[in-house]
């Protein structure tokens, strides 16, 4: 029996976290069997990473290489056996992160597709659409100032961490309204109330099973 595959995508603060953990615990209580798999936490490379961002040594090229052997690392070991298992795999993030992080840290879009070219594309793959000033305005108020690589501070786009931080929110928002038309994306509006998107997401999810 072959599983399912559904994919959150969008801005930090978009709400997709909030959204795909509501859909798991209806999906659990609805007696399926649901793994779930977040970006950048393979124990195996996140390490590695941390290092890196810790030292700021990681060029665009290199952070793009080690999310691929993150996310390659759980691909193998967790989300494909689970799919052919019968699962309900559901990613909190999944390629379209990476196709849409690094073009806009300057990679080329058809690269980045060789490179995950493994990873089928999914069965659903949903993306909540936030204006990035929004996006980054809730990101803002929770958490203060975000990190040197969230803000793209690697890319010296701006001096300022939380003026960086909304210009590079900008360039992924642009990658994912393209990556959106070209993988026909759920579009989800991340703007409405909590429960009418939790409500349209199941909707899809249904038509899926």
């Amino acid at each position: 029996m072959s599983g399912k595959l559904i994919l959150v995508e969008g801005l930090d603060g978009s709400g997709k976290s909030t959204q795909v953990a509501l859909l798991r615990d209806w999906l659990i209580a609805e007696g399926h069997h649901v793994y779930f798999s977040e970006w950048n936490s393979s124990d195996l490379v996140r390490s590695i990473t941390k290092k890196g961002k810790n030292l700021r040594t990681l060029s665009p090229n290199l952070f793009s290489m080690l999310h691929c052997a993150d996310f390659c690392d759980r691909f193998e070991r967790f989300i494909s056996p689970l799919l052919s298992a019968g699962y309900l795999v559901l990613c909190d993030r999944y390629i379209y992160t990476a196709f849409a992080r690094d073009v806009a840290r300057g990679l080329e879009l058809p690269y980045l597709e060789k490179l995950y070219s493994f990873a089928p594309h999914g069965d659903l793959r949903f993306y909540f659409r936030v204006p990035p000033d929004i996006a980054a305005g809730r990101v803002l108020e929770r958490g203060g100032k975000p990190k040197y690589y969230e803000a793209g501070m690697d890319l010296g786009i701006a001096d300022d961490r939380v003026k960086s931080f909304k210009l590079f929110q900008g360039r992924i928002y642009k990658q994912y309204e393209l990556l959106s038309e070209k993988y026909n994306f759920s579009v989800i509006d991340g703007t409405l109330p909590a429960h009418e998107q939790q409500l349209e997401m199941r909707k899809y999810v249904m038509e899926v099973l």
